[in-house]
């Protein structure tokens, strides 16, 4: 069972923000969890002119005032059901790195936090706390991009996991099946083959590798078969699925077409060079996805206990 006793609601009063915060609640409800609520205090611009120190000391005081008040107007409606509320303002250069470090701070089990879902020269200049803070959290992190209709709790029937047969698709397969008892959900158990073109003088008989790809297939659906009944979790009702392509792209374009309401994805933890090369599925996952995104870390803090697998 999924062990939450901390979720961190971080916020800047926007609307993809307030969707989030309905996720964070249903949890924290769900699990009796602590819900700590975070605004981030980020003064962009910032001047080492003395001439201008007074200025933004006025203006540091305004945002703290208005946060307060913001802040206050959030909360105040959150306690039925939730053992502790925690209203904190922290600031710093930029959003997340605060949201981590409160994380890291209060031992935060689990994230929640919008998306505005930027992409483009927007996502470019801008960047994505989101990504940002699912690259560097010690725990796992929900992630809810801001749409016209906000999904709500109830809706979430089918959740997503994509599943490359590694350790960390194992254990996301277990948060998976614990939320799917959660909300009451079924799975939709994903693998994409990537098609690979080797040279002719690689087989004697077969030249494409397109030659193997229904036996592959077939091979695939068996052992999303075993490795559901390998993995941790309560018994949840299943449905398996192969398809050709390439990830994160037909992992999003499968969510969309199969109706997804929840995808729940591992991060291998890919840092440095590595990084830069490869890119990161998840995060890309984190950017391209309508429907929430929970994201299992291949590191640090995990909520379930040790399943049949020996994956904690």
């Amino acid at each position: 069972m999924i062990q939450l006793k901390k979720i961190l609601f971080p916020t800047d009063f926007s609307r993809c923000a307030s969707q989030a915060l309905a996720h964070a609640l249903h949890l924290a409800r769900r699990h009796q969890a602590e819900l700590h609520v975070l605004h981030a205090l980020v003064l962009h611009g910032y001047t080492n002119g003395k001439a201008l120190s007074a200025q933004i000391d006025l203006v540091e005081t305004r945002l703290e005032q208005v946060a307060a008040d913001r802040m206050r107007a959030v909360t105040k409606d959150l306690t039925v059901g939730i053992p502790v509320v925690v209203r904190a303002k922290k600031r710093g250069i930029s959003a997340a790195p605060v949201i981590l470090e409160y994380a890291d701070e209060h031992d935060i089990d689990l994230i929640v936090l919008g998306t505005h879902g930027r992409r483009g020269l927007e996502h470019l200049f801008l960047g994505s706390v989101a990504e940002e803070v699912v690259r560097f959290s010690p725990c796992p992190v929900f992630t809810v991009r801001e749409s016209k209709e906000p999904i709500l709790t109830k809706a979430i029937e089918r959740i997503l996991v994509p599943v490359d047969f590694s350790t960390h698709s194992q254990r996301a397969l277990t948060y998976a099946r614990e939320l799917a008892g959660v909300y009451d959900a079924r799975l939709q158990l994903l693998h994409i083959i990537e098609p690979v073109v080797y040279p002719s003088f690689y087989s004697l008989d077969r030249t494409s590798f397109f030659d193997w790809m229904d036996e592959i297939e077939v091979e695939a659906i068996r052992q999303l078969h075993r490795f559901l009944g390998t993995s941790g979790g309560p018994e949840v009702p299943a449905d398996h699925f192969v398809v050709r392509g390439r990830a994160p792209t037909d992992i999003t374009d499968f969510a969309s077409s199969k109706n997804s309401d929840l995808i729940v994805i591992a991060t291998h933890g890919l840092t440095g060079m590595k990084r830069l090369y490869l890119g990161s599925v998840c995060e890309k996952v984190v950017r391209r996805s309508r429907c929430p995104v929970f994201t299992v870390k291949a590191f640090g803090r995990t909520l379930v206990g040790e399943d049949r697998t020996g994956v904690a």
